[in-house]
């Protein structure tokens, strides 16, 4: 009863704060916001344009195309907070957003962190909710959160793996009895693969395109494996000899050369973390596989890329970029069950 009263006047939140986007669920109710996690401001205040509103699909619209007195900031890098007051700032648009508290509550919140992280980096996790206005605070590992959104049985005596492949890390975790027995993080993930189209189309085509044309290639025609019928789209750049603009035709196997760099990164990453187990584990992943979240895991073919590179089964989740929520989303639900895994911080009841 209590439970519920709690619920009506201040629901739990869980947030996945990514590096591209930030995902907050509430108790019962599922994902309420998916928005870019990016914040407009005046460079010479500091302050967020639209009186605090430019933030998210707003202020993403703003990237690369701002005069030279705004600009449009990405206050999370590699999974870490690196501008503590826009992070709050942010955070405090997206609770109003996802949620109505009353009376005074403060919501308790579940985030999601990669696992590498910094005992400093973690402080400023909870620096940046609890000033936003959150309660109690619970620390939840992504790879942890999202093998939970993933329906993975990572409570039984069985190895599960996840590699999560997200906009600037990518985490991949091997889980048995409930904890992570051995997980790698590392800064090679989507915002990686989108400087190396950049390079490639700089150095194939003579080129200059931004991050967000390399992102919009990869999301038409970008594939880790040969696809039964190749892709191919129009460019449009800077020419890097005369100074203007210029269109080029690039196809999806030339897109699929310029990101192989990372993909065997991500390979090699997901291989020594498999290295560092017990034999017996890793006889379990021969029937078990690998499970893909992440907006990285939807490249096309990344499954087949995967699996003939590791020699297990690997599946991509059915729905990838959501996973990580999902995740924090049951984490909210048997909250009574995970609490005591949690690093935990903060006020409230």
């Amino acid at each position: 009863m209590l439970n519920r009263l709690r619920d009506w006047f201040c629901p739990d939140l869980g947030i996945d704060l990514g590096t591209v986007n930030t995902l907050i669920t509430v108790r019962g109710e599922g994902v309420v916001v998916d928005e870019p996690t990016v914040v407009a401001l005046e460079k010479k205040s500091r302050q967020i344009l639209g009186r605090g509103a430019a933030v998210g699909k707003l202020a993403k619209q703003m990237i690369g195309r701002t005069p030279g007195s705004i600009e449009a900031v990405k206050p999370v890098r590699h999974g870490v907070i690196t501008d503590f007051q826009l992070c709050e700032q942010m955070l405090r648009y997206f609770f109003r957003k996802a949620a109505v508290q009353k009376a005074g509550l403060r919501p308790r919140v579940v985030i999601a962190v990669p696992s590498g992280i910094s005992p400093v980096e973690k402080r400023a996790v909870f620096n940046s909710a609890e000033r936003a206005g959150a309660g109690r605070i619970y620390l939840i590992e992504k790879a942890k959160a999202a093998s939970i959104g993933a329906g993975l049985p990572i409570s039984e005596p069985l190895a599960s793996m996840i590699c999560d492949i997200g906009g600037g890390t990518t985490e991949a975790a091997i889980l048995s009895l409930g904890e992570i027995v051995a997980s790698r993080s590392s800064r090679i993930a989507g915002e990686a693969m989108d400087e190396a189209i950049v390079d490639a189309v700089r150095q194939r085509f003579s080129l200059r395109i931004g991050m967000a044309t390399a992102e919009q290639l990869k999301i038409e025609i970008g594939s880790a494996y040969p696809l039964d019928n190749e892709l191919t789209t129009e460019v449009r750049g800077l020419d890097s000899i005369s100074g203007i603009p210029r269109k080029a035709i690039i196809t999806s196997e030339e897109l699929r050369l310029a990101v192989e760099d990372c993909l065997w990164k991500i390979v090699n990453n997901i291989k020594a973390t498999i290295e560092v187990c017990d034999p017996e584990l890793i006889g379990d992943l021969a029937d078990t596989g690998i499970i893909l979240t992440g907006g990285g895991a939807l490249l096309r073919n990344s499954d087949l890329f995967f699996s003939e590179h590791l020699g297990v089964p690997v599946r991509v989740d059915p729905q990838p970029l959501t996973t990580v929520a999902r995740g924090t989303a049951i984490c909210l639900d048997h909250l009574q069950h995970w609490r005591r895994r949690f690093q935990t911080e903060g006020v409230g009841f």
